[in-house]
């Protein structure tokens, strides 16, 4: 927030916000097969827990506690990111967290993030399908009034103004020479919030003249399949976070949805098998690129990407690295005593 800020003060004093991360998160050149691509280590914005969901929970925590909420929850597979992030980042805005989970496939990553959440001790609600989420979803929001029900991802134009301020400061760097003006930039999508975010953070920043430069492709890499990652929804949703920036008084961009769309790629050649899901092409690239660190379900399919673009003479490319540096511990003893019996056994 602080590079929107610096820019558009009126806008982001209108916007309630917690800040949470360590800003700006670095911008640094990879040199790779006789090449040089540039990373935006989101990783390394928080030392509990970096990644992208820290910009997005910036948003989101600060919208709960302005509505005077006690209790946030975050919907996610077993292993997810989001749900790890908002149970260990809530404490810091004053709110209690819980997680609504469903199954996935075992992978490393995954059961790092779900050992990590039951370690937390918080409120765990375990699903037994992903089809039973908007259910759930509303029960839970009818049982607790006082709590925020955020949907899967935080993907709202509540939480992609955290994405849409990370355009300011990604601009900021390249104004400072830290990294050419890329042509692409190259991430994993999965719930479409940061994606979403900055589609819609490059159009504001272009419209106000602090993106000097040609607007460039969002290449977004599937990690979950269609229709979640459809393009046409996540521009919808770049769109409606530009109609949320003009509500709260900020500048109107003169876009229409077609341009939006024509700025995103979406890029299903790395999916495979499908969500939660390694591929040989990712590990692959978890082997071509041990720093910053990859998971091999998310991030190293879009690294995949990353290196399939930087072979075929695609370039200036920056790759925006989306997991989060820090390792988590296991769980406890008793920690898994207290656990729902179907993560616990997902685990073993």
């Amino acid at each position: 927030m602080s590079s929107l800020a610096g820019h558009l003060p009126r806008l982001a004093a209108r916007v309630p916000w917690i800040t949470l991360g360590t800003w700006p998160t670095p911008l640094l050149p990879l040199a790779i097969e006789g090449g040089t691509v540039w990373v935006k280590h989101e990783g390394d914005s928080d030392a509990r827990y970096g990644g992208n969901k820290v910009r997005t929970l910036e948003a989101w925590l600060g919208h709960a506690r302005a509505k005077g909420a006690r209790k946030i929850w975050a919907i996610g597979a077993y292993g997810s990111n989001h749900a790890i992030a908002t149970v260990l980042h809530a404490p810091t805005a004053g709110l209690a967290a819980g997680a609504l989970v469903f199954p996935q496939p075992q992978s490393e990553w995954a059961i790092e993030n779900c050992g990590a959440l039951i370690a937390t001790g918080c409120e765990i609600a375990a699903l037994r399908s992903v089809i039973e989420v908007p259910f759930a979803a509303m029960r839970l929001a009818r049982r607790e009034r006082d709590a925020i029900v955020m949907p899967p991802g935080g993907a709202t134009p509540i939480g992609t103004f955290g994405a849409l301020g990370a355009a300011f400061e990604l601009a900021e760097q390249i104004e400072a020479h830290l990294a050419p003006p890329p042509r692409r930039i190259v991430l994993a999508v999965g719930s479409t919030c940061t994606t979403a975010g900055l589609l819609a953070g490059l159009a504001l920043a272009h419209a106000v003249g602090v993106w000097r430069w040609p607007v460039p492709i969002v290449h977004g890499v599937r990690v979950t399949p269609w229709p979640v990652t459809s393009r046409v929804r996540i521009a919808e949703l770049a769109h409606r976070t530009l109609a949320r920036v003009d509500a709260l008084g900020g500048p109107r961009v003169a876009i229409s949805l077609a341009e939006l769309v024509s700025r995103l790629v979406v890029d299903g050649r790395e999916l495979g098998p499908g969500y939660g899901r390694s591929t040989p092409r990712g590990e692959a690239a978890l082997r071509a690129i041990p720093n910053p660190r990859l998971d091999g379900v998310y991030s190293a399919k879009a690294a995949a990407a990353l290196l399939r673009l930087h072979r075929a003479g695609v370039g200036p490319l920056l790759f925006w690295a989306s997991k989060a540096t820090t390792r988590l511990a296991p769980p406890s003893r008793e920690a898994l005593r207290h656990a729902p019996r179907a993560l616990v056994t997902w685990l073993s």
